[in-house]
């Protein structure tokens, strides 16, 4: 009593299958991959770093940089820095890049749901 997977879509609804195939979706996810991934990564290193160097290097992580300011202090508020720089620069580039495509395809859902109801 199992339905057939290869319908595209209900009758009279709207093929998902078929949008998250377009050209504009695969774009869309191209872009924010793009701009996720590499990001992610560089921040796991860096995060990895700060670690690593905690745990193996202490004597380079407890000098001193002003008063009982050490140089450990300093890179664990940088975690904080970069985690809200990351995000500031993320929300920057969704607005200027994913958000106008996701608006373009969620337009056409929209029309597209609109003849459906009509």
């Amino acid at each position: 009593m199992s339905e057939s997977t290869t319908e595209t879509a209900p009758p009279g609804g709207i093929d998902y299958i078929a949008v998250e195939e377009s050209p504009r979706f695969i774009e869309l996810k191209r872009r924010q991959r793009g701009f996720v991934f590499p990001l992610a990564i560089a921040f796991l290193v860096w995060y990895f770093a700060y670690v690593l160097l905690s745990s193996f290097a202490r004597d380079f992580m407890s000098q001193r940089v002003w008063g009982d300011v050490t140089v450990g202090l300093l890179f664990g508020l940088g975690q904080f820095v970069t985690t809200f720089a990351i995000t500031m620069t993320y929300v920057w580039y969704a607005n200027r890049k994913l958000d106008p495509i996701a608006e373009e395809i969620r337009g056409e859902l929209e029309a597209q749901e609109q003849e459906v109801r009509s």
